[in-house]
């Protein structure tokens, strides 16, 4: 099992984690304005769900497999790093919708919420990267259990931003009358998730690739 210490620094960085911006927030609270609050939460099960798939592949050791290939650690970065800077240019360009703007998403059934949910999380590539580059530091290798170590970590990042994501859906209606009736709120709101998306890209883009790591 993991130390006490290194459970507490793994936790604040998956709280880290849980408030930074990206592909599942983003559908959390589009969903939750959309569809309502039943609609969200169903929507974060398949997100749980979706992190628990790659938390699995990581703890199993097949993410480290995908490391052992330089081209395709390469391809997930910078394919990461597009799809931020994306998602960067949706809020900040002229006339673009805010995170807590209603949204007029069609209603949609349980299983798709759920399903479309999972697929969002199991191809986000800001939480496959946590658990490529954060989690495997974590483990003791001298400790034995190294699965076992690995499911735990897991299991808490996954709880972590599921509490946190559980309290977006349930504060998103709120945040959106406050910031509807508060335009400069809204239009801050929009620029600050916007810019700290494009830092995330930058980072993303201008890391270092696997062979210089490796190197």
């Amino acid at each position: 099992m993991p130390t006490l210490q290194s459970l507490l620094i793994f936790a604040a960085l998956s709280l880290g984690l849980a408030v930074t911006p990206g592909p599942n927030m983003l559908y959390l609270v589009s969903r939750a304005l959309a569809q309502g609050t039943r609609a969200g939460m169903i929507s974060l099960a398949g997100c749980a769900m979706g992190s628990a798939a790659i938390m699995i592949c990581a703890a199993a050791g097949i993410t480290a497999a995908l490391l052992a290939i330089p081209y395709a650690w390469d391809a997930m970065r910078l394919g990461g790093a597009a799809y931020l800077a994306w998602l960067a240019w949706q809020c900040l360009k002229p006339g673009a919708e805010p995170l807590f703007a209603p949204r007029d998403l069609p209603r949609e059934p349980d299983g798709k919420l759920f399903a479309v949910g999972f697929a969002t999380a199991a191809l986000n590539p800001k939480v496959a990267l946590f658990y490529i580059a954060v989690l495997p530091p974590f483990i003791d290798t001298s400790a034995g259990h190294v699965l076992l170590q690995g499911a735990v970590l897991g299991l808490l990042q996954i709880v972590i931003c599921a509490v946190f994501d559980a309290l977006l859906v349930y504060g998103a209606a709120g945040a959106a009358r406050f910031l509807a009736t508060r335009p400069v709120w809204l239009a801050a709101q929009r620029y600050v998730l916007g810019v700290a998306l494009a830092l995330i890209a930058a980072k993303l883009a201008l890391g270092e690739s696997f062979r210089g790591a490796r190197g």
